[in-house]
């Protein structure tokens, strides 16, 4: 499968659709700021691992002929994200997403005053509305694909499973700092949930159904996507602190200035001295932590072997994906595909 493609193709229907949104609010005499920070957000990068696993999916199940239905379902899938990432970032009370100013923050800079407490509300308002709309036009790019009548209930079942299960996710996220910081079941719940479900397991399945796949396959698949979207988690946890921020595009004192309760601090609290968890206590999320207060907490994750043992783990779910592969009906260009994509999120720097 060439993946370029079908991400220039994802690319092309959320242009399409947000310019024509554009267009219908000028027309209106309506603002069209909404619609323009959602294309400026889209399409200034992201991996669109989900359409392309949704593309996947279709395909593993033996779709082949018409694209259109699949194509504008992965686009409404990343619409869908889109809503995630903007209210994630409020909570998270990011700076920075790929490099850029996440939503909330680039909407304050229109504020006429954008340094004041006003421009950070009215920027926080604006985010809130515009992810409202990304997850309403998700769902209106979703009608527009001319889904088969018969598969349209087991689409909308595995869609809203979908959508229970990230904002559980997120919750139990919320809920995670509540836990004791030696909790690394509490953060792989986490992780379940909020990632390996939502990233991995759920958009292989839409795309499946929609070729008409059966219980065996959706097993299967998500006997492969579970363990792929740990590790998926599990390394974006380690880019969080260890990661290259040019490549990132995103500080790495975001994560420990939040306190983010990742099964890398929890490994390294279970194991940490009493002096080293002092440190971590003090530091770990902390607002006013610093570079050089960041480096010594890495050289505790480096120290209790936390690092080690999570590139471990990131290995295992690796080759417990692949093994599936390997013992399964999927066809082989599918098969070939997805080791790709295995590799891509497992090993990424980004």
């Amino acid at each position: 499968m060439d993946l370029a493609a079908v991400q220039a193709c994802v690319d092309d229907v959320l242009r399409g659709f947000l310019d024509a949104k554009a267009a219908t609010a000028a027309a209106q005499g309506l603002p069209d700021d909404i619609p323009r920070a959602l294309r400026d957000f889209l399409l200034a990068g992201g991996k669109r691992l989900r359409p392309l696993l949704c593309v996947i999916g279709w395909r593993a199940a033996g779709g082949r002929r018409n694209t259109t239905p699949v194509v504008r379902t992965a686009a409404a899938l990343e619409l869908f994200h889109a809503f995630c990432l903007i209210h994630d970032d409020i909570v998270d009370r990011s700076a920075t997403r790929r490099g850029r100013p996440t939503v909330h923050r680039a909407l304050a800079s229109g504020h006429p005053a954008p340094d004041s407490p006003d421009a950070a509300w009215w920027g926080t308002c604006g985010a809130i509305l515009t992810g409202d709309m990304a997850l309403a036009w998700s769902e209106e790019l979703l009608h527009t694909a001319n889904h088969p009548y018969a598969r349209r209930a087991a689409l909308h079942k595995v869609l809203q499973e979908m959508r229970d299960e990230v904002i559980y996710g997120q919750y139990l996220d919320l809920l995670a700092p509540l836990a004791p910081a030696t909790d690394v079941d509490a953060a792989l719940r986490v992780i379940r949930y909020k990632t390996a479900k939502y990233t991995i397991e759920r958009p292989l399945h839409i795309g499946a159904v929609l070729a008409g796949a059966g219980p065996r396959l959706l097993d299967t698949l998500s006997s492969l996507a579970l363990p792929l979207g740990e590790a998926f988690q599990l390394r974006d946890d380690l880019l969080g602190v260890f990661g290259d921020p040019r490549r990132t595009g995103k500080p790495v004192l975001d994560d420990l200035r939040e306190g983010k309760r990742t099964a890398l601090l929890a490994l390294a609290a279970q194991r940490a001295t009493p002096g080293q968890r002092a440190l971590l206590t003090g530091l770990v999320g902390s607002p006013a932590l610093d570079e050089a207060g960041a480096a010594r907490i890495r050289n505790v994750l480096q120290a209790t072997g936390a690092r080690t043992t999570v590139e471990i783990m990131i290995a295992a779910r690796h080759e417990q994906a692949l093994a599936v592969l390997e013992d399964t009906a999927i066809p082989p260009a599918v098969a070939v595909t997805l080791r790709r994509i295995a590799a891509r999120t497992t090993e990424r720097t980004s």
